[in-house]
């Protein structure tokens, strides 16, 4: 059984975590996962870039949907459009 987190990209890979939003077990068939919707779309809608494996799993629950992404290649553009976007800078006068 394995936990589905949110860690930090600069973490390692067994390392500290940020959240536990659910668990996965591949071994049961069918497989069975269990994922909390409500913070996977809270994390998504921060930029958040989920595994391939966590990928597939949340397009079968539907949340890759709800999120308004419905595959891989959406959510990679969606992720590069949030980080890219220009930040407005306001520049104080002396």
């Amino acid at each position: 059984m394995y936990r589905i987190v949110v860690a930090d990209v600069r973490s390692p890979r067994d390392g500290a975590f940020i959240e536990v939003i659910g668990h996965y077990n591949p071994l049961t068939d069918p497989e069975t996962y269990q994922i909390d919707g409500e913070k996977a779309l809270k994390w998504l809608g921060y930029g958040a870039q989920p595994t391939d494996t966590v990928t597939r799993l949340l397009l079968k629950s539907g949340i890759l949907e709800q999120a308004g992404l419905s595959s891989k290649s959406k959510l990679k553009s969606a992720n590069i459009e949030s980080a890219t976007k220009p930040v407005s800078t306001t520049k104080e006068t002396s």
